[in-house]
């Protein structure tokens, strides 16, 4: 036994996760015993920000992140924020999304360009969402130094601070983009419209965990993917939005709907191989080279993943 386990219980998976709508898949392959079929178990752990999330892995007080594969780039080439003892050797196992990242401005904003001179809230400069939101800035005529950046920590700070109008927009993921619009807040904008394609949340593991227990993570894999397949079909409408209610008790009933709609889009939703999306990792890694740290050893793609598990799996 090598990871959390014990004599004659299945082998935990412990997973630290940003909390939200956008954990939909794991709900489901929790509640409907798609992970026990695997013959494992997962536990979530909701985290604040990257930082403390990728601390955690790193360090091995948890065993599997759902976190944006920008993270796993930093991480490796020793661009990440947070101070760890081990020295980060991360791999992406599975694809999850394009990031469902939406740029939202306080009532009365009309437009990205019109952001010139005004405040913008951000986790961090250094991030890979960041980095989109630079992009869109930039394809909008905005430059770095035409904006007031905010730090105001994780989607669910950003999201909390834009509606007292700490500042006048902020990148979001789906659903809280449509909490905000629910509420007068306006639209400005699709990172994945932007760039044409992206790759967000992936799995991600150490690698040498990973080895020692493959297993378990190509059973995470297929139990999501399954997951992933009841949430898209049409007659569990109805139950998906009412797990997601019950995971999400703070989540309004229309919020719900309208995640259902967003999330499980069979063009933009999550993915429902679990593929990474290569073309949208390639991008996530020119955004950090040219915005991040530029000298970084970042190497490329095939450095920081791993698709045998997912091959495994029963994935394409």
């Amino acid at each position: 036994m090598t990871f959390a386990q014990k004599a004659g219980e299945p082998p935990v998976i412990r997973a630290i996760v940003f909390p939200g709508g956008f954990n939909w898949p794991i709900f489901a392959a929790r509640r409907l015993g798609f992970f026990a079929a695997q013959g494992i178990e997962v536990t979530l752990e909701p985290t604040t920000d990257s930082k403390h999330q990728m601390a955690g892995l790193i360090d091995g007080e948890y065993d599997l992140a759902m976190t944006a594969i920008d993270n796993v780039y930093a991480y490796n080439a020793g661009q990440g924020e947070a101070p760890t003892r081990n020295v980060a050797d991360l791999i992406a196992v599975m694809g999850a999304d394009s990031g469902f990242l939406n740029l939202v401005g306080v009532p009365g904003t009309e437009s990205i360009a019109g952001l010139a001179g005004r405040r913008v809230g951000v986790d961090a400069l250094t991030t890979g969402y960041a980095f989109v939101l630079l992009r869109m800035l930039e394809q909008a005529g905005v430059g770095r130094e035409d904006v007031d950046f905010v730090g105001s920590g994780g989607v669910m700070a950003r999201f909390g601070a834009l509606m007292n109008r700490e500042f006048d927009a902020t990148l979001l993921v789906s659903p809280f983009d449509a909490a905000a619009t629910k509420q007068g807040f306006v639209h400005l904008g699709s990172g994945l419209e932007a760039l044409g394609s992206y790759q967000g949340v992936v799995a991600t593991v150490r690698r040498d965990w990973a080895a020692k227990n493959e297993a378990a993570v190509t059973g995470y894999i297929r139990a999501w993917r399954q997951a992933v397949a009841w949430l898209f079909d049409p007659a569990n409408r109805e139950a998906a939005i009412g797990l997601l209610l019950e995971e999400v008790p703070q989540m309004d009933p229309d919020v719900a709907a309208i995640s259902y709609e967003v999330l499980l889009d069979p063009t933009t939703g999550f993915y429902s191989d679990g593929a990474i999306n290569m073309d949208g990792a390639r991008v996530a890694l020119e955004l950090r080279r040219a915005y991040g740290a530029p000298d970084a050893r970042l190497g490329q793609v095939a450095d920081h993943l791993d698709t045998r598990y997912h091959a495994a799996s029963g994935g394409a």
